[in-house]
């Protein structure tokens, strides 16, 4: 069952042994410094030892990054693989009647909201992980970015202008 933010996986944690899966798809709403060209979409599988939630998924998008050279924007392709061990504390309500398993998470961030996954958090931290991390126009550091401006070019108009703009703060403060 997914609630509106949450995967619920107490039916998983309150039976060891049963698989529970799910179709994702989400536009990370709440995330600003992440540009979405599509929405991150994958699966979520989850199955509980009694003593462990393991969690497995797969996602994928389209994302608008920056040139690390000269900073122009790039469309980027990020898949990745998520497998997650999570520690369950507590007896699953299938061995006793008055038991109740629960996910314990000790991460910076929460993950778990009792035992309902937050799909964004969880899915923000792997697509933050696997977001590249220097892109470039060229594809390599050996060849030239297409799109920066060449030195001939910034000789003749004076330099880069954020370096005019350095020079005539430097040149006013004397």
């Amino acid at each position: 069952m997914k609630r509106h933010g949450l995967v619920d996986l107490n039916e998983a944690v309150q039976n060891p042994g049963k698989r529970l899966a799910f179709d994702i798809e989400t536009d990370l709403d709440e995330e600003e410094d992440i540009d979405l060209l599509a929405p991150l979409a994958g699966w979520i599988e989850a199955v509980s030892t009694g003593n462990a939630l393991i969690v497995e998924a797969e996602f994928k998008t389209r994302v608008v990054v920056e040139c690390a050279r000269c900073g122009e924007p790039l469309e980027y392709d990020v898949e990745f693989r998520m497998d997650d061990d999570f520690p369950v504390k507590g007896i699953p309500s299938c061995y006793a009647s008055d038991g109740y398993a629960e996910v314990v998470c000790d991460e910076a961030y929460p993950l778990f909201d009792k035992n309902g996954l937050m799909l964004d958090a969880y899915c923000r931290q792997g697509l933050l992980v696997n977001y590249p991390t220097q892109p470039l126009c060229s594809g390599s550091w050996d060849t030239p970015c297409p799109k920066s401006v060449t030195n001939d070019s910034l000789e003749s108009k004076g330099g880069h202008p954020a370096m005019q703009v350095l020079e005539q703060f430097r040149s006013t403060q004397e």
